[in-house]
């Protein structure tokens, strides 16, 4: 499993967890997508454009190994802002290849890109 140094391991004064410490010896919990309601807690909401921003700062628009991400947290976003990046993906590996849609997410989270002058 890839640990990507530097990503931030959660949401900055909260418990919300962006990564993971070790590999899961019984494998990788699989990326699912997970129906955001409207009705969702401000801090759910927070932790899911800040999750984008470090996506952003970290990989901005290449594709990138799952490795260390939390899965619960990909699969709040999986299939709008995140998406596969290889054909066939395997939503059970650290190794599959995810990629951050910029119009989508730009349009879910603008708050997320507000300080990207450098990537462009």
């Amino acid at each position: 499993m890839l640990k990507h140094r530097g990503f931030p391991g959660r949401l900055p004064g909260t418990d919300y967890q962006f990564t993971i410490r070790r590999a899961n010896p019984k494998g990788a919990t699989p990326i699912t997508r997970r129906e955001r309601f409207r009705d969702r807690k401000a801090a759910d909401r927070r932790a899911d454009a800040g999750f984008v921003q470090a996506l952003w700062e970290h990989f901005g628009d290449e594709p990138f190994e799952r490795g260390n991400l939390d899965a619960g947290r990909l699969s709040w976003l999986f299939g709008r802002e995140v998406k596969p990046a290889e054909d066939p993906f395997d939503p059970a590996s650290y190794d599959a290849l995810l990629i951050l849609d910029l119009p989508v997410a730009r349009a879910s989270f603008p708050e997320a890109f507000e300080d990207d002058e450098g990537w462009e």
